[in-house]
């Protein structure tokens, strides 16, 4: 292999009990350059920086680091070789400062004691060399999530990382705080170090990286020069497929008569006055920059935050559902934003997940008859093509996408009348989000309705039949599909509730 490569992962090989993870994989990253990983949601992209840091042990392949040969890496010797990672979920304790955090494990002594001062001036330091204004002593908690992000950036270069690999670094992020992050990113390039970034985004790949490396269920695909590469040419290899188009194509919805759920002068969780209407058989997206009040209008449609004032009324009747519980057994289900923390039980598998809204349903005397609960599950995984050897395997080890697929199922399961999606396709690949897009379709020409939240404009265009949007608690316009406009949704998404614009 040649000299100018600072990590390489030859023909690496991972198996688990009935699943092989990676089949042949190959990977080359030089010095000072930002190579992008992608591919859809369990393609391999976890297992195989796991491979780099020592939490996964391979089965068979290589590991060289500058030129040094591994047959597998231990954390130990990732970190001696200079390789870190900065993970989706952060490594760090709310209680302790930013530099506490940044000498987590490792904390600086004099003689027994630990000597805080020191350590807040070599967090400086670090701060200092990504240009970032953090103040050492700030308590994590208090930081926002970008910041905190920042931190876990900074011990790794303060242990004098060569190899950082970022895995959806932008994911957890507002607008702003991206290009905080981005900024930091091209300055550790610019300082010779080493970045594998693995991004779902395809404009930030695009932005950020000298190359891309694609893989396909475990196996490397090809390596492409970002310049030379077409965004049609990377969805095809990614996903194996011709996508036509990025959304799949329905009849849009003939104003049905039916309303499913209304909402009159609707006052909760923050919002004020909401007045809608969503029809049966219809797509209604709900758009609006960043604490506008979507989620907070949801969590008060599922019962989890009271309705304080205002009329809700399912089918003409008027409902008041003062918990989640209640708004299932209505008809009304959630898909939330945070798939990991409030959609599923990660722990269970997925055979549980999906039954659990109708374990009453199919139980005598408190006993859950199996084979209906095995039955149920395994239809649904035929019917929306849940990728897992068994229906027993654990949700948190399935891709995002088959997770949010796991959450569908359930509600499915549920025969609930109105599905609401917050944020559908946050952190899922371009081929998955085909999938849950057909799924949405799916549902609503079967004759449910579906309100669909989403931060993303083209998104609510290219799914929605009518779009609301907020800002400020309130809903400050409506676009009708014929009227679809990104400047227009803007202007109401700046709206100042007084009706004047920002």
């Amino acid at each position: 292999m040649s000299d100018e490569y600072v990590l390489e992962l030859e023909h690496i090989r991972k198996e688990y009990p009935g699943v092989v993870a990676l089949k042949d994989v190959t990977l080359q990253l030089k010095k000072g350059e930002i190579l992008a990983l992608i591919g859809e949601n369990g393609a391999g992209k976890s297992t195989l920086i796991k491979c780099c840091s020592g939490a996964v042990v391979p089965t068979s392949g290589k590991i060289r680091v500058n030129g040094k040969e591994y047959d597998r890496m231990t954390p130990q010797l990732a970190a001696e070789n200079g390789i870190a990672i900065i993970y989706q979920e952060f490594n760090n304790v709310a209680e302790l400062s930013a530099a506490e955090n940044l000498f987590l494990g490792r904390p600086i002594r004099k003689g027994i004691t630990v000597d805080f001062k020191a350590m807040e001036r070599e967090a400086q330091k670090a701060f200092d060399q990504l240009r970032i204004k953090i103040n050492p002593k700030a308590l994590m908690k208090d930081l926002t999530v970008g910041f905190q992000q920042m931190v876990e950036i900074a011990k790794a270069i303060q242990q004098d990382a060569k190899v950082l690999i970022m895995d959806e670094p932008s994911a957890p992020l507002t607008s702003n705080e991206v290009e905080s992050m981005f900024r930091v990113v091209e300055l550790l390039r610019s300082q010779g170090v080493s970045i594998i970034y693995i991004s779902h985004r395809l404009e930030e790949i695009f932005r950020l990286s000298d190359r891309i490396e694609v893989i396909r269920d475990g196996e490397y695909i090809d390596t492409l020069i970002t310049k030379e590469a077409t965004v049609d040419e990377l969805i095809h290899l990614m996903v194996g497929r011709e996508m036509t188009q990025q959304y799949p194509a329905r009849e849009p919805c003939i104003q049905n008569d039916k309303v499913v759920l209304e909402c009159k002068g609707v006052y909760g969780n923050g919002d004020e006055d909401i007045n809608l209407q969503i029809h049966a058989g219809e797509v209604l997206g709900l758009g609006g920059l960043v604490g506008a009040g979507r989620t907070e209008l949801a969590e008060v449609l599922f019962g989890a935050k009271p309705k304080e004032a205002g009329q809700i009324l399912l089918n003409g009747k008027e409902i008041n559902p003062k918990s989640p519980r209640e708004a299932i057994d209505l008809g009304i289900a959630l898909v939330p934003e945070d798939r990991k923390r409030h959609g599923a039980l990660l722990g269970s598998s997925i055979k549980h997940n999906i039954g659990m809204p109708i374990y009453e349903r199919i139980s005598t005397s408190g006993v859950i008859n199996r084979k209906v609960e095995k039955d149920t599950a395994e239809q649904y995984r035929k019917d929306i093509q849940i990728k897992t050897p068994t229906l027993d395997q654990k949700v948190k080890n399935l891709s995002g996408g088959n997770q949010q697929k796991v959450i569908l199922a359930k509600w499915l399961a549920a025969n609930c009348q109105l599905i609401i999606f917050d944020e559908p396709t946050r952190g899922i690949d371009v081929g998955a989000k085909y999938e849950i897009y057909k799924l949405i379709n799916d549902l609503v020409a079967s004759g449910k309705s579906v309100l669909m939240i989403s931060s993303e404009i083209e998104e609510l265009m290219g799914m929605s039949d009518r779009i609301l949007v907020l800002a400020e608690h309130r809903i400050t316009g409506e676009l009708q599909k014929t009227d679809f406009n990104a400047d227009v949704f803007m202007t109401y998404a700046s709206a100042i509730v007084d009706g004047q614009e920002n």
